[in-house]
């Protein structure tokens, strides 16, 4: 499994949503129905399981499923 799959897994588990809901350009909050609390446990699964940390400051960029792919993609990278 790559890198986007495995987060897109995360994401179906975490917002209990369809494996095709998850778009690229997919909303987390209009798209996929999260609300700030989903958002948060989901960027703590997403801490947790790819070794990264997500600042406050750059949780505002995230705001799409593209951007956390890019976000976990450069952080892993790093």
């Amino acid at each position: 499994m790559n890198l986007e799959e495995e987060i897109v897994t995360v994401i179906v588990e975490q917002l209990d949503v369809a494996r095709e809901q998850c778009l690229p350009a997919a909303s987390f909050i209009n798209d996929l129905g999260a609300d700030s609390l989903d958002l948060m446990e989901l960027i703590m699964k997403m801490e947790e399981r790819f070794g990264v940390s997500i600042s406050d400051e750059e949780l505002q960029n995230i705001r799409t499923i593209k951007n956390v792919i890019d976000f976990i993609k450069k952080a892993v990278a790093a």
